[in-house]
């Protein structure tokens, strides 16, 4: 993983592809992204023809846009640049036939962890 940078302004930058990919099951890969007490982030990459494990149940706002490949979500095909919000108690499993990169961010509206 490369240097994650932290400055005084409190900013952290890192570049995602060296972030250490965690599996999911086979085919998933996740990408925790550096956060704060607010949000945190995400990457997620599917392979073509996976699907999330389990229903995501959301107990905070979740948002993702679709990077690359697409995300069918809820019996909706997400392609490229297409942003997806969640509100909180909402629930989906998303999946993808073709393979997909997603940039995620839970909102946590200030809780501690």
């Amino acid at each position: 993983m490369s240097e994650s940078t932290d400055t005084p302004m409190g900013k952290t930058v890192v570049h995602v592809d060296d972030v250490a990919p965690q599996e999911v099951v086979p085919g998933i890969l996740r990408r925790r992204l550096p956060g704060t007490p607010y949000a945190r982030g995400w990457l997620i990459d599917f392979a073509a023809g996976t699907e999330w494990p389990e229903v995501d149940v959301h107990a905070a706002e979740e948002r993702y846009f679709v990077l690359s490949g697409e995300v069918i979500d809820g019996g909706e095909r997400h392609g490229p640049g297409a942003y997806v919000v969640f509100a909180p108690g909402s629930r989906h499993r998303p999946r993808s036939e073709t393979g997909a990169r997603m940039l995620g961010i839970t909102v946590l509206s200030g809780r501690h962890g």
